[in-house]
């Protein structure tokens, strides 16, 4: 039997993905998986086993909806047995607890999953996939969810000699008295230093781009505060160091090892430096080696990901999909699609992109009347609750259409998926469409938000909203496939954004004025 999808991969997307077709109830797929068990990855990442993403049971709501913003661990599920923030109270919980939820969230799911089944290859013969494993399977659509599975490599002279965040060791004993250099500037990186920190005799960091602080640029990639202890030790002095250029050269140097390191601060001087360890902490890529020359995808930043359409689909293999972490290329450092928090809603939208092209299954859409205060009514409730358009900033967003005096409801449509193919259908060839995001101010990551210098703009002056840097609600108007006006609500402390004067009266003029032909 030839499947309709086939999933590579039970990590927290593959699952995600195939929970929503066994709801669904009308495709066949299953889900293969090498390891024994889901979620493998975080039976052996982090090193550390303390995840950062945070977990918070304690909210002051009961909106499951909500409380999806300040849960970063969640699958999507109707069940609440399966929210993750009912396994611990921990804030940055183990990575351990999320082994045992995915393998909770696979049982209780009923996902069609086979274990101990390693993928050897992929090949695409006639438009169909043939996936070598413990048999063959064929399926007309492939969707791979492994995730980053292999450590990436930079290419340094030498760089065998280090030792990989993969296989090193993790016991602070073993580093008694040593000094370590680490590559790498990432929360890898600065979570293995926090760990050494008190056996080493110096730690020293070294990598060619910044350091960038996640509470700075909101893309929770960066630097973490969890992480950042190892910063104080240089700062203050306190024999560590962070170095900021290029690894040239990796030696042995008897018992230990000599690094040859361009400092780009200082004119590219070359210096010598001597370790007793070296440690790689450079991050992870896509691993592609099981896919033949049929259907081997094309890669981008820098060979670290497939590289994808708008759909999350290969741009040079049609039908060939990825999902999770591995779908951040889309948004690479700018939204959340490399998070559970971001990319379960990513798969959520990649379903319904997949049952729109192969089923012509319309997004679904709830009815509204087309008056501009109906519409208000219906924006100003989603954007105060929904935690998809919160966690996926810029990237997801609501879609109200309109045509005629029958005005149309889309929750949770790709932006970029919108702008490329619409949402008509055959009944609603609509002639104005709302694109609805939460988003920060276009320079948000210029902004130091601990300066008390810098002025912010205040909450309540309507005329000033565009200029926020902080998250707030932005409605843009689309005519004839163009952006025609843009309406920013005006930013709030507390993530309300309901008040009469302040938020809905002037959106409510806004779309009075996109009706009526005023804008644009």
């Amino acid at each position: 039997m030839t499947l309709d999808y086939l999933i590579i991969g039970a990590g927290p997307a593959g699952l995600q993905l195939a929970a929503l077709l066994e709801a669904d109830g009308k495709r066949d797929y299953v889900v293969l998986e090498a390891a024994d068990a889901p979620g493998a990855f975080f039976a052996r990442y982090p090193r550390h086993r303390q995840l950062i993403s945070i977990n918070k049971p304690h909210t002051g709501t009961d909106d499951p909806e909500i409380n999806l913003r300040l849960d970063w661990n969640s699958l999507l599920s109707d069940d609440p047995a399966l929210r993750f923030t009912s396994y611990t109270e921990r804030y940055f919980p183990s990575a351990d607890v999320m082994v045992q939820y995915l393998a909770d969230f696979a049982a209780k799911t009923g996902v069609k999953v086979r274990y101990n089944t390693r993928v050897s290859r992929v090949s695409k013969v006639d438009g169909v996939f043939e996936v070598h494993a413990d048999r063959l399977y064929t399926a007309k659509r492939v969707i791979v969810a492994t995730g980053v599975s292999k450590t990436f490599e930079p290419d340094i002279p030498g760089f065998e000699l280090a030792e990989g965040y993969d296989t090193f060791s993790t016991d602070p004993r073993d580093y008694l008295d040593q000094r370590v250099l680490i590559i790498g500037k990432g929360n890898s990186a600065f979570e293995t230093a926090d760990a050494l920190m008190e056996t080493t005799t110096l730690i020293h960091l070294a990598g060619p781009s910044s350091v960038r602080m996640a509470w700075r640029t909101h893309y929770v990639g960066h630097l973490r505060a969890v992480n950042n202890n190892f910063l104080d030790t240089y700062q203050l002095k306190s024999a560590n160091a962070i170095l900021d250029g290029n690894v040239k050269r990796i030696e042995r140097d008897g018992d230990g090892y000599k690094v040859t390191f361009g400092f780009t601060r200082v004119d590219e001087v070359v210096k010598e430096l001597h370790y007793d360890r070296v440690l790689a902490c450079t991050g992870f890529r896509f691993d592609a080696s099981i896919f033949d020359d049929t259907c081997r995808p094309e890669l981008a930043v820098k060979g670290r990901f497939p590289a994808q359409n708008e759909e999350w689909e290969s741009v040079n293999v049609p039908g060939l999909s990825f999902a999770g972490t591995l779908s951040q290329e889309r948004d690479f450092k700018k939204s959340t699609n490399g998070f559970i928090h971001g990319f379960r809603y990513a798969v959520r939208a990649l379903h319904k992109i997949l049952e729109r092209r192969y089923a012509e299954t319309p997004w679904p859409a709830g009815k509204l009347d087309a008056t501009p205060e109906s519409m208000t009514e219906a924006i100003i409730g989603r954007v105060n609750r929904t935690s998809a358009l919160w966690q996926q900033f810029g990237v997801l967003a609501d879609v109200v259409t309109v045509a005629g005096a029958d005005a149309r409801y889309h929750d949770e449509v790709p932006v970029a998926y919108f702008e490329r193919t619409g949402l008509f259908t055959a009944d609603h060839d609509y002639e104005h469409a709302f694109v609805v995001t939460l988003e920060y101010g276009p320079e948000h990551d210029q902004v130091d938000p601990f300066d008390v210098t810098v002025s912010r703009v205040a909450q309540d002056v309507v005329g000033q909203a565009h200029d926020a840097a902080y998250l707030h609600p932005v409605v843009r108007y689309h005519r004839e496939g163009q952006v025609i006006a843009t309406h920013h609500l005006a930013e709030n402390l507390e993530n309300r954004w309901d008040r009469p004067l302040v938020h809905v009266r002037p959106l409510a003029d806004f779309l009075a004025r996109c009706l009526s032909g005023a804008e644009g």
